[in-house]
């Protein structure tokens, strides 16, 4: 039986009242984990958040949980926050909440870009900056690949004017890497964003050496294998040596894997709900494992 986050996180906190599992507030733990941008060495916080999901009506019963992931988020030292034009009117909506909450200047904002020419992706820049509220993106990206010839020349401009601090290119397909690789060794860069888990290890096999080798940041998409691995594991408990890495839930499992990839800047989950951004953030505490260990949990992830 294929089971949900939701539902493998309700079965842990049942483990937890019976003393067999404990997921312990982050308030009472250490700083998050933090990695260096390549090109600068700014450090920003090893998880952050995908806001694909964040397309809502403007009502308050659809708002409100948003508002409260990202309070909880930042309450727990979480900076990087993702999102995309395409995600409906996502970027709207965090502008406004981050608005709201009054936490603006301490995130680091990445957004994208889907048009075709460079004209058309000024336009669409603007856009993004007017909706997000925001004076300079952190980070822009050309989504999937898609019109990457005539958006980079545009994200080049910007940034040398001072309204983007970096930018890249992204794909959340595994058939687009071959692609990825030849801009990331033709054209200048500071990020990539490329899709990786325990359940899809491709991008380990060039996408990520290739990055560590061209100083490259690098964001990873569907980092939780859009709910497959929860539902692999189901309601197995953790394996005990999984306590070698200081990790509490199948949720941190998965992404302190991610995240110990030495070529990895940053692992964006997608997170709607103030406990899964809670637990999300534990993956960013603690030990992380080492190669040995990252074989350990790839074997176990193959067998189960």
């Amino acid at each position: 039986m294929s089971l949900t986050r939701r539902q493998v996180l309700k079965g842990s906190a049942a483990l937890t009242a019976a003393g067999m599992l404990g997921i312990p507030p982050l308030r009472a733990q250490t700083e998050l984990i933090k990695k260096p941008i390549p090109k600068t060495g700014e450090l920003i916080p090893v998880i952050g958040i995908g806001t694909n999901r964040y397309g809502v009506d403007a009502v308050e019963e659809q708002l409100a949980p948003l508002r409260e992931t990202l309070k909880k988020f930042r309450e727990l030292g979480g900076t990087v926050i993702d999102t995309a034009p395409a995600y409906r009117n996502s970027e709207a909506v965090l502008g406004d909440l981050i608005d709201g909450l009054g936490i603006r200047d301490d995130l680091f904002m990445a957004t994208k870009c889907n048009m075709q020419t460079q004209e058309q992706s000024a336009t669409q820049m603007e856009e993004s900056v007017a909706r997000l509220k925001w004076d300079v993106i952190d980070l822009m990206q050309v989504h999937n690949l898609m019109g990457w010839d005539g958006q980079l020349p545009a994200m080049r401009e910007w940034k040398a004017a001072g309204r983007l601090r970096y930018y890249g290119v992204t794909t959340s397909q595994t058939q687009q890497h071959e692609l990825l690789a030849k801009l990331m060794q033709e054209q200048e860069l500071d990020f990539i964003q490329v899709n990786y888990s325990l359940g899809d290890r491709a991008a380990a096999e060039k996408i990520l050496p290739l990055a560590a080798d061209k100083g490259l940041g690098v964001f990873i998409n569907v980092p939780l294998g859009r709910g497959s691995l929860f539902g692999n594991v189901g309601q197995r408990p953790l394996p005990e040596w999984a306590a070698e890495f200081d990790c509490k839930s199948w949720g941190q499992f998965f992404l302190k894997y991610i995240v110990s990839h030495p070529a990895v800047t940053v692992a964006i989950p997608g997170t709607r709900k103030p406990q899964h951004a809670e637990d999300n953030l534990g993956a960013a505490m603690g030990r992380l494992p080492d190669a040995a260990m990252r074989k350990r949990m790839e074997d176990f992830i193959d067998s189960v």
